[in-house]
């Protein structure tokens, strides 16, 4: 099997698109409606809460992708955004486990951590243990 077809294999597996609203709801038009008008509002009010969050302390990406879930529950765009997301995510964490990336990654954060040992060295050596600020003035 290949790629594509374990792909293919995996969309089959996943839940079909459209509301999950209660069928006594959808039965009526003007109830379903509502129930969509509502979700809306809710998934909007979450999201908006994650878009304050980004700036500010909290978890902003995960209370906006807990709106999409919401939204999720009742719209087809909103199922498909959570679709490619997903796959995106599960495609970076595979990037991330091959052995050449992580390898790549380890030798980065060596010499990063070697250019941050060299200054902090050449800053004691220079200065001593002095910090650059006058505390007790």
């Amino acid at each position: 099997m290949n790629a594509e077809s374990d792909q293919r294999a995996g969309e089959s597996e996943e839940a079909p698109l459209g509301s999950r609203a209660p069928e006594f709801i959808k039965a009526r038009r003007t109830l379903h409606l509502s129930w969509q008008v509502g979700v809306f509002v809710v998934g909007l009010a979450v999201v908006g809460a994650g878009i304050v969050m980004l700036p500010l302390p909290g978890p902003g990406w995960l209370v906006i992708f807990a709106g999409m879930a919401i939204w999720a529950t009742e719209f087809v765009w909103a199922q498909l955004v959570l679709r490619w997301t997903k796959r995106k995510v599960t495609e970076a964490a595979q990037r991330a486990l091959d052995p050449k990336v992580r390898r790549r990654n380890i030798i980065l954060t060596v010499i990063g951590l070697v250019i941050i040992a060299v200054l902090l060295g050449i800053y004691l050596w220079k200065f001593g243990l002095v910090m650059p600020w006058k505390i007790d003035e």
